[in-house]
């Protein structure tokens, strides 16, 4: 696909794309869509020359040893900000995501200067490119945004869902019976994020490939555009014991 711009109809684009590859997308398809291309195609992303640190930025920039103008975006992408080191600055995001930097990142931009903030709503990202895909195919994949984060107490990067759209995010086991007949009580399938690993398994970070085709998943695959991921995915602040 070309360099993605402001006002891009990502949903076009990628029917254009899988049918330049002799691909017709159908309605039990499932695609992977990098936050990177949808953060491009809504305007999401930020000149750092055009960014003026806040007094508040500054301090937090000094004691971390980031870019205050990094920090100002930070800042403004977040609810609050949970760690502060110089080793990392985690945020938790507006949309409610606890990640570095509130996701902000600066990989697979043209310009040094430029960093792309996250999508503002990527569930509605999601809903909107399912619709954009069925304007254009007649069909209504799932869809998963999905981005790159960090997992505490373990080494190492992994793909996890921002937004779907058409796809069980969550599949809950509870009350079901595992294959011993015992009742299970905590298991709950984070298939998203499961699927959002799955693409990232066929690319290369610097493939340039902004979406992958999942095929053979069509259990999880749903006619309506379901709660999202923000809804299915994120842990209640009254259940979570780190907070």
């Amino acid at each position: 696909m070309p360099e993605l711009r402001e006002g891009d109809e990502l949903g076009a684009l990628l029917v254009a794309a899988a049918r330049a590859q002799d691909l017709e997308l159908t309605d039990g398809d499932v695609v992977v869509i990098s936050q990177k291309a949808v953060s491009k195609a809504e305007g999401r992303v930020c000149s750092l020359v055009e960014v003026t640190p806040s007094d508040e930025a500054r301090e937090l920039a000094a004691a971390t040893g980031r870019d205050p103008r990094l920090v100002e975006l930070v800042l403004g992408e977040s609810r609050r900000i949970v760690r502060a080191t110089p080793a990392a600055l985690i945020a938790e995001t507006r949309a409610g995501w606890i990640c570095a930097n509130a996701g902000i990142d600066a990989s697979n931009l043209p310009d040094d200067d430029l960093v792309a903030l996250l999508p503002a709503d990527a569930d509605a990202s999601a809903r909107r490119i399912r619709a954009e895909i069925e304007g254009g195919a007649g069909v209504r994949p799932g869809i998963v945004i999905a981005d790159s984060f960090g997992r505490p107490w373990r080494l190492g990067q992994a793909e996890v869902a921002l937004g779907c759209a058409g796809v069980i995010a969550l599949d809950d086991w509870r009350g079901r019976r595992d294959a011993s007949g015992r009742p299970l009580t905590a298991t709950a399938v984070a298939i998203a994020d499961q699927l959002a690993g799955a693409a990232d398994l066929t690319r290369e970070k610097d493939s340039g490939h902004p979406a992958v085709l999942i095929r053979g998943v069509e259990r999880y695959r749903t006619d309506d555009d379901g709660p999202g991921a923000a809804a299915a995915l994120q842990r209640a602040a009254a259940d979570d014991l780190f907070r």
